[in-house]
């Protein structure tokens, strides 16, 4: 890769921590054994692996070993969870309750619940993405089976207030399932003090190796029940058959103890390089955040350049940064933004606006060089726009951009 080449799209993926591949490699050659394979020394060696992992994992978000499944990744665990919901509790009601901003994961999966009969009430944000909580809890029904809202938005970063969340939930007796993909490594996570019933989290937004992810299933007050997802064996308690990505566990597992050990560490330096990237980056004229930005990821900015087009910055920045406008999972739909135009922002700014996330290996001399980028990119672009000049002169009625 480009060793100029700055990457600041940490939210969409990560690089493989040195100490998690080296935990992961022997697994991959010398204890190369199938998990279910009982019977003798390699299968033994990996199903251990496999259970020192499921406790590392449970240990981070302050769950049990026993509440917590393997999948292939994050949009697995959402399926299995609001599918495995709507199949068991519909018993009792039809209804869940989501946001209008919420990851693909947990709306296509809600969509296509609706074309079966469910009814999904989508909740609105304000322009700051935040939900309001009595709007929330008014929209419960006794035909009411689940929430599912996640923890921090995966473009704008905003937080939600879970704990509140998971009391109203608690309160109607309605299961709480939480996406807390971009949640975990960035900030403290225990699915008990949240009252969270359900939870999401995924492997290679962690540092460890894409093709994992995890599911937390609450067994105690209450206990949840989801309906099996994939069948033929009956592993992960029956839940998901089928043979275990052992090097992908035990790469999550040795990523989440290392959360548990450095999470405190790692909050610090996002936060002071987050600080000076805004800083920075609103010296830039015309440039707005979008999502509250004091209940946001401390590793997370979103931002739009106001009267200059997206793709045209995109394409004078691309070859030396890495970023995104919008999300990975919806980059190739080619559109403004899902995510701020629920929010109610204009397609102008949407389509203007990117993603910048920090990681581990972003260094504050990566974050002065990449606003030089920016600035003179934009400026560049911006030089060349008629609307930069229109809004430059007062020459055009330009509301439509804020």
């Amino acid at each position: 890769m480009n060793t100029s080449f700055i990457y600041l799209d940490y939210n969409a993926t990560t690089p493989c921590d040195e100490r998690v591949l080296q935990a992961a490699l022997p697994y991959m050659t010398e204890f190369f054994g199938n998990a279910a394979s009982n019977t003798y020394s390699l299968g033994t060696y990996a199903a251990n692996a496999v259970k020192i992992a499921r406790g590392e994992v449970a240990k981070c978000i302050g769950a049990d070993e026993s509440e917590v499944i393997f999948t292939s990744g994050a949009t697995e665990s959402c399926n299995i969870a609001i599918r495995g919901v709507a199949e068991t509790y519909q018993h009792k009601g039809k209804h869940i309750i989501t946001a209008v901003t919420e990851h693909k994961a947990v709306l296509d999966t809600c969509n296509a619940l609706e074309k079966e009969g469910y009814q999904i009430t989508y909740l609105a944000t304000d322009q700051q993405g935040n939900i309001n909580l009595d709007i929330l809890e008014k929209s419960i029904t006794p035909a009411t089976i689940l929430i599912a809202l996640m923890y921090a938005n995966n473009e704008t970063g905003v937080i939600h207030p879970v704990q509140s969340i998971g009391k109203i939930a608690k309160k109607h007796g309605v299961i709480f399932f939480c996406d807390a993909t971009q949640a975990l490594g960035k900030i403290a996570i225990d699915v008990v003090t949240d009252e969270i019933d359900l939870m999401a989290v995924s492997a290679h937004k962690i540092y460890a190796l894409k093709g994992t992810g995890a599911l937390y299933i609450r067994r105690k007050q209450p206990r949840v029940t989801v309906a099996p997802f994939l069948f033929g064996g009956g592993h992960e308690k029956g839940l998901r058959s089928g043979t275990l990505n052992v090097p992908g566990i035990v790469s999550m597992g040795k990523a989440c103890s290392i959360i548990t050990a450095e999470l405190i560490d790692i909050q610090s330096k996002y936060t002071i390089l987050k600080t000076k990237l805004l800083q920075q980056l609103l010296t830039i004229p015309q440039t707005v955040v979008n999502g509250n930005i004091d209940v946001s990821l401390p590793n997370t900015v979103n931002v739009s350049f106001l009267y200059t087009e997206g793709k045209a910055i995109l394409a004078a920045v691309k070859d030396k940064i890495g970023i995104s406008a919008g999300s990975a999972c919806t980059a190739h739909l080619n559109k403004p933004s899902y995510v701020l135009l629920a929010m109610g922002h204009s397609e102008n700014r949407a389509a203007a606006s990117f993603r910048i996330s920090i990681g581990r290996n972003t260094t504050e001399a990566q974050i002065d060089e990449a606003v030089n980028i920016f600035r003179k990119g934009i400026s560049e672009v911006r030089a060349a726009s008629y609307i930069w000049k229109n809004y430059q002169e007062g020459r055009e009625n330009l509301q439509h951009w804020k």
